[in-house]
């Protein structure tokens, strides 16, 4: 830490924005017993900035499923809370984003996040992507939203920011996930590096890398306990951006037992196959479920103050730099 990063740190570490992320909760969600609306009481309580929430989280009572008038009332009820909404969906294609678009716009959300999830050689994905961000383009560019497409376990840093670039749409950027990059056969702060002058959000998260068939799979676990280097990632993420942060939200990804396999492979060619893959889920458990229920609920508070308690820490080094 030197002496510029130690003054971003003292400058912003009390103030980042956490955001409540409804995969921290997955489970409990799947089952109903967390809804959308509960995450933004959630998020109040725990004196965060707001929610990322995807448009199927609550299942037969996700936001998709919503009506108008609830969508126009979940809006409502986070702006007397003071609270800001991200909406996320898992694929790209115009269907997809018509409808996370839709939601957003009716209850007020701030931004949407997507990843493109397609099967097939590199360069014929990356063009499809492409014809995809032409279509958020032209039909959102002015709709008052941001957007973010995150490395999502199949593609590489540097392909992404090409996508980006490449687009000229100032209002996409890319979501820097702690985990997400390991199933591309990257390591972490490596596909920061190349990632980071596009990154304006994340999702934190710890997990443990595990090393099969040529590639990189991830466990992910309860933050402080994985292979991540968590706290340098989240200072490096703290300090980009020079005259104000660049990070604009911080989404507090805690998931537990969730599994991703290897998607690219040591010694690959330069036109690799992109395997297909379903949208990301956490198995539920055959037994002791409200058990299970609990602890997860649990690690996602806990997941909080871990945060936060780095983020002290953080401020300590820093007054040590600057003394």
């Amino acid at each position: 830490m030197n002496r510029i990063q130690a003054t971003k740190i003292l400058q912003r570490a009390d103030n980042i924005p956490l955001y409540l992320h409804a995969y921290a909760f997955h489970l409990n969600m799947r089952v109903e017993k967390i809804l959308p609306e509960n995450l933004l009481d959630i998020a109040s309580q725990h004196q965060l900035k707001g929610i990322k929430v995807h448009v199927l989280d609550g299942e037969s009572q996700s936001l998709s499923c919503a009506n108008d008038e609830r969508l126009q009332q979940f809006g409502e009820k986070a702006r007397r809370l003071g609270l800001d909404i991200h909406i996320e969906t898992s694929a790209s294609d115009a269907k997809t984003i018509d409808q996370a678009v839709a939601i957003a716009t009716k209850s007020g959300a701030s931004s949407v996040r997507f990843y493109p999830r397609y099967e097939g050689h590199l360069n014929a994905v990356l063009a499809q992507i492409r014809q995809d961000i032409h279509y958020i383009k032209e039909n959102y560019q002015h709709s008052g939203l941001t957007f973010t497409l995150e490395q999502h376990e199949d593609l590489k840093g540097h392909e992404l920011v090409k996508l980006v670039n490449d687009a000229d749409f100032p209002q996409l950027s890319l979501l820097f996930d702690f985990a997400n990059m390991i199933n591309a056969n990257e390591e972490p702060l490596p596909a920061l590096a190349a990632m980071a002058s596009n990154v304006t959000q994340v999702h934190i998260k710890d997990a443990l890398i595990v090393r099969e068939a040529n590639g990189l799979g991830h466990k992910a676990c309860i933050s402080g306990q994985g292979d991540l280097p968590f706290k340098e990632l989240l200072f490096q993420l703290v300090c980009l951006g020079e005259d104000k942060p660049q990070v604009i939200a911080y989404g507090l990804e805690e998931e537990v037992d969730y599994y991703a396999p290897p998607f690219r492979f040591q010694h690959e060619d330069n036109n690799p196959w992109i395997p297909w893959r379903e949208m990301s889920e956490t198995p539920l458990p055959n037994k002791e479920l409200d058990v299970r229920l609990e602890k997860e609920f649990n690690d996602a508070l806990n997941q909080i103050a871990y945060v936060r308690n780095i983020l002290q820490k953080l401020k300590q080094e820093a007054v040590a730099v600057l003394k």
